[in-house]
C-alpha cells in the first residue's frame, strides 16, 4: 500500500470499487461507488469526501465489498440500497417493482395542477402502482385526496403500502390487488398511470440493469409497446365522466399511435400528447369538459 493509500483508505477503497464497476460496463462508477459506501456507513456522501482518513471495520468491508460485486453483475443501485428518491420522497423499493423514474414525476405533477383546477369530487386511481411511488407522492401532495392503488402483484402492493405508510398516508392511499380498472366499478374522476410501454425489441436492446433485473410485468408492452395501453384505454372507455382525465405515461415515439387510439376511445374528450424537457413524447392527457 502507498504512503498516500495507508493514509486515505477511505479513499482508496472508493478508486478500487469505481475501477471494479468501471470494467463491468456501469455508466457511472465513482457516484455508484459513493452511494453503496455511504449506504453502508450510514453518512451522506459528503461525509466520505471530508473523512478519507476513515477505515473500513471488517463488517463494513465485507458488506461494501458484497454490494460493489452485485453492482458488478449490473444489479440496480436502487435494489442494492433499497431507495429510491422520487417527487422529494425517499421511497422503499425492492426487485418485486419498477424502480421510479425521474420521468414519471412530470405525470405527478400534471396531475397535482389538475386536481388543484378541477372542481370534479372523487377518488384518484393510480393504475398499476408498483411501489406506490405515484399514489404516495399524490396523496402526500394534496392532503385531501384520496387514492385507490391498483396492481396484480400482492408483492408489489406490499411495498407500496410500506411507503404510504413510512409517509403518513397509508389512510388515504387504498391498494387493491387487480388488473388495471378491474378492482373498481362505476364513473372514474382521474385516473393515472405509468403502464408497460417498451416494445419487445426495447427491451431485448435495454442494458442489462433494466432487462435483467427490472420485472418484466412492469416493462413489456408487447410487440410495440402499446399492448397494456390499449387495455387500459379500452377499459376506461366509458368510464370518465364530465370533467374526469385520464393521465398515461408513454414512450417516446410513441404520440402519433397512442393520440390515436385516445381519439378512437374517448370521441368528444380533449385529447393531447404532452413532451418532456428533451422534446421527447411522454404523456397522454385526456380530459372531458364539465
Amino acid at each position: 500500500m502507498t504512503d498516500n493509500a495507508s493514509r486515505n483508505p477511505l479513499a482508496q477503497t472508493l478508486e478500487q470499487a469505481s475501477q471494479i464497476l468501471a470494467a463491468a460496463g456501469c455508466e457511472a462508477p465513482r457516484l455508484d461507488s459513493e452511494v453503496l459506501l455511504a449506504h453502508v456507513l450510514g453518512r451522506d456522501r459528503a461525509w466520505l469526501y471530508a473523512h478519507p482518513e476513515y477505515a473500513l471495520s471488517p463488517t463494513q468491508s465485507s458488506a461494501y465489498q458484497s454490494l460493489v460485486s452485485r453492482r458488478a453483475q449490473r444489479e440496480p443501485v436502487a435494489y442494492l440500497t433499497r431507495h429510491k428518491e422520487f417527487y422529494a420522497l425517499d421511497l422503499f423499493v425492492t426487485r418485486d417493482v419498477l424502480i421510479p423514474r425521474p420521468e414519471t414525476e412530470g405525470l405527478v405533477e400534471r396531475a397535482i395542477q389538475w386536481v388543484k383546477t378541477s372542481s370534479v369530487p372523487g377518488t384518484i386511481l393510480d393504475v398499476g402502482t408498483g411501489s406506490g411511488a405515484i399514489a404516495v407522492s399524490l396523496a402526500v401532495n394534496l392532503p385531501r385526496a384520496q387514492v385507490i392503488a391498483t396492481d396484480t402483484s400482492l408483492t408489489a402492493l406490499a411495498v407500496a403500502r410500506h411507503n404510504a405508510a413510512h409517509h403518513g398516508v397509508a389512510n388515504r392511499v387504498l391498494p387493491l390487488q387487480g388488473d388495471l380498472l378491474a378492482p373498481l366499478s362505476g364513473p372514474l374522476g382521474l385516473v393515472v398511470a405509468n403502464p408497460p410501454y417498451l416494445s419487445r425489441a426495447e427491451l431485448a436492446g435495454a442494458p442489462p440493469e433494466v432487462a435483467r433485473w427490472e420485472p418484466r410485468a412492469a416493462l413489456d408492452g408487447g410487440p410495440d409497446g402499446l399492448d397494456v395501453i390499449r387495455r387500459l384505454l379500452g377499459m376506461a372507455s366509458g368510464r370518465l365522466g364530465p370533467g374526469a382525465a385520464l393521465l398515461v405515461e408513454i414512450g417516446a415515439g410513441q404520440g402519433s399511435d397512442v393520440l390515436g387510439l385516445a381519439h378512437r376511445y374517448f370521441p368528444g374528450a380533449t385529447v393531447e400528447i404532452a413532451r418532456d424537457y428533451a422534446d421527447r413524447d411522454r404523456m397522454l392527457f385526456v380530459r372531458f369538459a364539465q
